[in-house]
C-alpha cells in the first residue's frame, strides 16, 4: 500500500475509500450538508498528486475540471499510487487590523422597543439579540464579520478560501464557467460554504442563526452578481458592465445597489432578513471598491487620493469627494498563489518575506512554519531583492544566465525565469491602471496626499521595495497607507449607518470610469510597466 498525503500527514491508502474517509481518519474538516451522498457540492477538494488512482469522476462531480473532486466521491481504486489531496476551505491568515472609521450608528435593521424593523417594516418581535453578517466575497478570499446591531460591536470575523476556484483562479475564467454547462453551481457552492461559516459563528457565539437579522455582501461586480443569481455574461464581454448597470443606464432602476430577501436567496439566517449588495462602481470595479471608499472616508476627503485595492483584479481610484475616477486592472493570479510554480496564498509555511545578502537568503514564513512556497509579499521583496544586489536586471533577467533562483535553498524552491514573466505582466497590470488614472486625472505621483492600499497580500508587503519595483506608485513611504481589508470595513459601515449606505450609492454614479485598454499608448505603457523599475512619469 502507498501512502496518502494531505498537509504533509500520511496515512496507508485502501482500495475503495473515500477521501473524505481520510479526512475523517486525520480530523480534517470538510463541509457537507447531504450526508456525503454528492448532492450539496461542497467537499470539494483539490488532488495534488495520484489523480489516476482515484475512481472516475461520477455524475455528481460532472461540473468540476481538472484536478478537483468531491472527498464524497473520489474513491482509491490504485492502492500502490501516492495520493496528495488538500481541502480548498483551509483557513488563510485574517488581516489583525484595519482602518476604522468612527461612525454614527444608524442600521437599516434595528430594534424598536419590542420589535425589529427594517426601515419602518416590522420584520419581528425582539428575542434578545439583533444581529447582522458583513461579507467581502474575494476571487480567492471570503471574510466575514459578525455584528451587534444594537451596539455596533464585531463579535467576531471568519474568512475562508473562496470555494469557486474549481471554476477559475480570475474572474474571467469564472464568467465563462457559469455560462458553460453547469450555470448557477458557482453561487451553490458560495451560499453552501458561507451557510456553513454562519452556521459556526452562531454556535461558537450561542445564538440562534435566525437573530441575523440582516446581511451586507460586496465583493467585485463579478463576485457580487454569482452571489445573488444574476447573469455574469455582460461583464465579459463589452460594454463590460453588470445587469444592474445596464439596467441603470437604460432608466430602469435608480441605483446598482440590491435588496433581496434572505430566503429568495436560501441564505440560512432569519427568512425576512434583508441582504444587501452594495452598488457598483463601474465595469469590473465594484462594490469591494466602493466599501474600500467608505472605509477611508473617500466622501468626506477634498485633497486628492489614491485608493489602490490590490488582488486578482487590482481597482484604481483618484480623487476626492468632489471628483473621481477609477480603473479595473486584470492583474491575475500570480502574486495570490496561481502561475508561478512554488506560488501559494497567504497561508502557514508561505515564506512571506525575503532578504538577500551576497549569495545567503534570509527569509520568513507565516506561523514560522516550515517553508511549503511564496506568497505575495515574499514575492514583492525577493523581486526587488534581485534587482537591489544586481542579480536580476529591469527586464527579469538573472545574472549570467541562470533560469531560475533558489530562495530556499535547501529544498530546492526557486524563481524561474517563467515565474518572473508572469509576475512582470502582473506587475505590469498594476503599473498602468495607476498610470492611465493618475496621467487621465492630471496629477502627478507627488500630487497624491494619501495612497490607501487595501486588501490581501498589499497589508503585507514592504512598501519600499513594492515602490522600487513599480508595484506601486513612486511616493515617499510616509504617504502610503495600509488599510488591510478595508473591502470588510466598509460592508460593516454599510451594515451599521444608513446614511453612509445611501451616500456611498449616491456617489459611485459620479465616478468616471477608465477602461485601460482603448487607451491609445496603452501597450506602450504595459510594457513600460512590465521592467523592474520604478513608475517615471512626464510630469511637463
Amino acid at each position: 500500500m502507498a501512502p496518502l498525503n494531505y498537509d504533509g500527514r500520511i496515512l496507508e491508502s485502501r482500495m475503495g475509500e473515500s477521501i473524505f474517509d481520510y479526512a475523517d481518519a486525520l480530523s480534517v474538516r470538510v463541509p457537507t450538508s447531504c450526508g456525503r451522498t454528492g448532492e450539496c457540492h461542497e467537499c470539494i477538494v483539490e488532488i495534488r498528486r495520484g489523480i489516476e488512482a482515484l475512481s472516475p469522476l461520477t455524475d455528481a462531480e460532472a461540473f468540476l475540471r481538472e484536478d478537483y473532486r468531491l472527498a464524497c466521491q473520489a474513491r482509491i481504486v490504485d492502492s500502490d499510487a501516492d495520493v496528495e489531496f488538500a481541502v480548498l476551505r483551509r483557513q488563510p491568515r485574517i488581516l489583525t487590523h484595519s482602518v476604522r472609521r468612527e461612525i454614527e450608528l444608524s442600521p437599516v435593521t434595528r430594534r424598536v422597543d419590542d420589535g425589529v424593523y427594517f426601515g419602518e417594516r416590522r420584520i419581528d418581535d425582539y428575542r434578545g439579540q439583533v444581529y447582522g453578517i458583513a461579507v467581502d466575497v474575494g476571487t480567492t478570499t471570503v471574510a466575514l464579520n459578525l455584528l451587534n446591531l444594537e451596539s455596533g460591536e464585531i463579535l467576531g470575523t471568519a474568512s475562508f478560501e473562496n470555494p469557486q476556484r474549481f471554476g477559475g483562479s480570475d474572474v474571467m475564467h469564472r464568467i465563462s464557467y457559469d455560462g458553460g454547462d453547469f450555470p448557477g453551481e458557482l453561487r451553490q457552492v458560495m451560499l453552501s460554504a458561507l451557510n456553513f461559516e454562519i452556521g459556526e459563528l452562531s454556535r461558537r457565539h450561542g445564538f440562534h442563526r435566525r437573530r441575523i437579522y440582516e446581511v451586507v455582501v460586496v465583493g467585485n461586480s463579478t463576485m457580487r452578481d454569482i452571489f445573488f443569481g444574476l447573469d455574469v455574461q455582460p461583464i465579459g464581454e463589452r460594454p463590460y458592465k453588470s445587469v444592474t448597470e445596464l439596467d441603470m443606464l437604460e432608466g430602469r432602476r435608480r441605483t446598482t445597489a440590491l435588496n433581496v430577501k434572505a430566503s429568495e436567496l436560501r441564505l440560512r439566517v432569519f427568512p425576512d432578513a434583508n441582504v444587501y449588495g452594495g452598488p457598483l462602481i463601474g465595469s469590473h470595479v465594484g462594490a469591494d471598491v466602493a466599501a474600500d471608499m467608505l472605509a477611508v472616508g473617500v466622501d468626506e476627503e477634498d485633497e486628492v487620493v489614491m485608493l489602490v485595492d490590490v488582488g486578482t483584479n487590482t481597482e484604481v481610484v483618484l480623487g476626492n469627494r468632489h471628483r473621481l475616477m477609477s480603473a479595473s486592472c486584470p492583474a491575475g493570479p500570480a502574486f495570490e498563489g496561481g502561475q508561478v510554480r512554488y506560488g501559494m496564498p497567504g497561508y502557514d509555511g508561505a515564506v512571506e518575506s525575503v532578504s538577500l545578502n551576497g549569495d545567503g537568503v534570509n527569509y520568513s514564513t507565516i506561523g514560522d512554519a516550515p517553508p511549503q512556497g511564496i506568497c505575495g509579499s515574499g514575492l514583492v521583496d525577493l523581486l526587488a531583492e534581485l534587482r537591489r544586489i544586481g542579480k536580476m536586471n529591469e527586464l527579469g533577467v538573472i545574472e549570467g544566465g541562470d533560469r531560475e533562483f533558489a530562495f530556499v535553498p535547501e529544498t530546492g524552491m526557486s524563481l524561474s525565469r517563467a515565474d518572473i514573466s508572469a509576475l512582470a505582466q502582473a506587475k505590469s497590470a498594476n503599473y498602468s491602471g495607476q498610470f492611465i488614472v493618475l496621467r487621465k486625472y492630471g496629477v502627478p505621483p507627488e500630487g497624491i496626499s494619501k495612497l490607501y492600499l487595501a486588501g490581501g497580500f498589499a497589508n503585507y508587503i514592504n512598501v519600499t521595495n513594492a515602490v522600487n519595483i513599480g508595484f506601486v506608485a513612486n511616493l515617499p513611504e510616509e504617504r502610503i497607507v495600509k488599510v488591510g481589508n478595508a473591502s470588510l470595513e466598509g460592508a460593516t459601515i454599510m451594515l451599521l449607518s444608513g446614511r453612509l449606505r445611501s451616500r456611498i450609492e449616491q456617489l459611485v454614479q459620479t465616478i468616471q470610469h477608465i477602461e485601460l485598454e482603448t487607451t491609445p499608448d496603452f501597450f506602450d505603457i504595459f510594457v513600460e510597466g512590465c521592467m523592474f523599475d520604478p513608475m517615471k512619469m512626464d510630469t511637463a
